[in-house]
C-alpha cells in the first residue's frame, strides 16, 4: 500500500516559495527593485564614485567622515517619524500612496546623480541623503503590506521568497552596471564619468519600473479601528493616541516588543559586517577587483540560500532558523578575525551570502506573525526605527576597539558580542505565545465605517 506524500510534498514549487498568488509575486518584485538601489548606490559603484570623483580636493579622511554623516542623516530623518507615519496609514487607505511618493523621492534623487561631477560632494551627498529617505520610508510600508497578503503560516516563506527575488534582481542589475563601468567601449560610451553615471540613471529606471507590479496588484488593505476608537477622527490624532496607547500596553505585545529588541542587537552585528567588510577587507590588502568579486558572490549565492532558508522555516520554525544563522554569522566573525588572503574573503563572502537574507527576511516575517494587522502601519514603524539603527552601534564599537587595542582585527571580533546578546534575546521569545495575543487583537477590530 502506497504511503500519502507529505503534506509539504505536495506543495507547488511556487507555494515552497512563498511566490504563488499575483499578489505576491508583485509584492516581492519591490524587493527586486529596491535590493539593485541598495547594491549599486550603497554598496557597489556610487560610494566609490563618490570617493573618486565627487570628493575630488578633499582629504579622503574628511570626505568618508561626511559620507558616513549623510548617511546617518539619511536613516534618521525617517527612522524617527516612521512609527507615527505608520500609524497615520492604520487608520486611511494611505499605505500604496505613501510608499509610492516616498518611491518618486528617491528615483529622483537616484537619477540626480547623474550630475554629480568632479569636486560636486556638496550635490552628491545631499542626494544620498534624499535617496535614504525615500528607500527608507518606501519600506516601512511595504513591509507593512506583509502580514495583509500572507497568512501566518505562510509568511516565512513570503518574506523569503521576496528576499531571494531581490538578490536576483540586484545581480542581474550588478553584472550590468559592472559591466557598462569596466567595459564602456562595448557600448559606445566613452570613457571617464559617463559610465558610473549612467548606472544611476539606469537604477533610478530599474526603481521605478518594478514598483508598478505592487501599485498595480497588490490591494490597499481596508482601515480597522481598536474596539475604544469607537469611530474614526482626524487621522494624525488618532495615530498619536494610539501610538501612546501602544507603548502603555507593550506587556501585552511583549514578545514582539522583545524580538525588536533582539533585532535592533543582532541586526547590528550584521549592519556592521555589511558596513565594513570591504573596509576590512581592504585594510588587509585585498584588492579592489577581489572586493567586488565578493559583492557579487554574496548576492549569487543569497538567491537560492534566502529560497532554502523560507523551505527551512516551514520545518523548523523561524526563531530556529534565525538562530541558526547567527551562528554562522559568529564563526563568520572569528574566520574573518584570522584571514588574510583573497581567497579567504571569497570563503567568507560566501558564508555570509548562505545567511544574510535568511536572517532579516524571517526577522521580517516572524515579527510580521505576531503583531495584529489592523496595526501593521504602526508597528513597522516600530520595525523600521530598529532596522535603520542597526548597524550603528556596531561601526562605533569597532572604531573604539581599533582606538584601544590599535589592531582592526581586534575590532572585527567585537561584532561577535551583537550576535551572542541578540541570540540570547530572541532565545526568551515565545513565538507562540506572540501569535495568539496578535490573533486576539485581530479579532475585536472593528471595521472603519465609511
Amino acid at each position: 500500500m502506497t504511503r500519502e506524500a507529505p503534506e509539504e510534498a505536495q506543495q507547488t514549487l511556487l507555494e515552497r516559495l512563498g511566490l504563488h498568488r499575483r499578489e505576491l509575486r508583485a509584492w516581492a518584485m519591490y524587493e527586486w527593485a529596491i535590493t539593485g538601489l541598495y547594491v549599486i548606490i550603497v554598496t557597489a559603484i556610487f560610494p566609490v564614485y563618490f570617493q573618486s570623483v565627487a570628493a575630488e580636493g578633499l582629504d579622503p579622511s574628511v570626505a568618508s567622515g561626511r559620507y558616513a554623516m549623510a548617511t546617518t542623516i539619511g536613516l534618521v530623518a525617517i527612522a524617527i517619524p516612521a512609527p507615527l507615519i505608520g500609524a497615520i496609514t492604520d487608520h486611511a487607505p494611505y499605505k500604496k500612496r505613501l510608499l509610492t511618493s516616498f518611491m518618486l523621492l528617491g528615483v529622483g534623487a537616484t537619477g540626480a546623480l547623474f550630475y554629480v561631477g568632479e569636486g560636486d560632494w556638496r550635490l552628491a551627498l545631499g542626494m544620498f541623503v534624499l535617496v535614504n529617505i525615500g528607500v527608507n520610508g518606501s519600506t516601512v510600508f511595504y513591509d507593512a503590506l506583509l502580514p495583509h497578503i500572507a497568512s501566518e503560516d505562510e509568511v516565512d516563506q513570503v518574506s523569503a521568497g521576496a528576499f531571494g527575488i531581490g538578490y536576483i534582481g540586484a545581480t542581474v542589475l550588478l553584472l550590468a552596471c559592472l559591466v557598462v563601468v569596466e567595459f564602456p567601449g562595448l557600448f559606445g560610451i566613452p570613457d571617464g564619468t559617463l559610465p558610473a553615471r549612467l548606472t544611476f540613471v539606469a537604477t533610478a529606471l530599474w526603481w521605478l519600473v518594478f514598483t508598478v507590479p505592487l501599485l498595480r496588484r497588490v490591494p490597499e488593505p481596508k482601515p480597522r479601528l481598536d474596539p475604544r476608537e469607537t469611530e474614526p477622527g482626524h487621522p494624525v490624532r488618532m495615530a498619536i493616541e494610539r501610538l501612546v496607547r501602544t507603548f502603555r500596553e507593550l506587556r501585552s505585545y511583549r514578545h514582539a516588543f522583545v524580538l525588536l529588541v533582539a533585532y535592533l542587537i543582532y541586526g547590528d552585528g550584521i549592519g556592521t559586517i555589511i558596513r565594513l567588510a570591504a573596509v576590512y577587507g581592504a585594510e588587509i590588502g585585498i584588492d579592489q577587483i577581489a572586493l567586488l568579486g565578493a559583492i557579487v558572490v554574496v548576492q549569487v549565492v543569497g538567491i537560492p540560500a534566502t529560497f532554502g532558508f523560507g523551505m527551512l522555516a516551514g520545518r523548523i520554525g523561524a526563531k530556529r532558523a534565525i538562530l541558526l544563522a547567527l551562528g554562522v554569522y559568529t564563526a563568520v566573525t572569528v574566520f574573518a578575525y584570522f584571514m588574510t588572503t583573497a581567497v579567504e574573503f571569497f570563503v567568507l563572502a560566501f558564508c555570509v551570502g548562505l545567511v544574510q537574507g535568511g536572517a532579516q527576511s524571517l526577522s521580517r516575517s516572524l515579527f510580521a506573525s505576531m503583531i495584529p494587522r489592523y496595526k501593521s502601519g504602526e508597528f513597522f514603524g516600530f520595525f523600521g526605527v530598529m532596522d535603520k539603527f542597526a548597524g550603528m552601534m556596531g561601526p562605533s564599537v569597532f572604531a573604539l576597539v581599533i582606538a584601544a587595542t590599535g589592531s582592526s582585527r581586534q575590532g572585527i571580533l567585537s561584532v561577535i558580542g551583537f550576535f551572542i546578546v541578540g541570540a540570547a534575546l530572541l532565545l526568551t521569545v515565545n513565538e507562540h505565545e506572540g501569535r495568539r495575543v496578535a490573533r486576539a487583537a485581530q479579532a475585536e477590530a472593528v471595521p472603519v465605517r465609511p
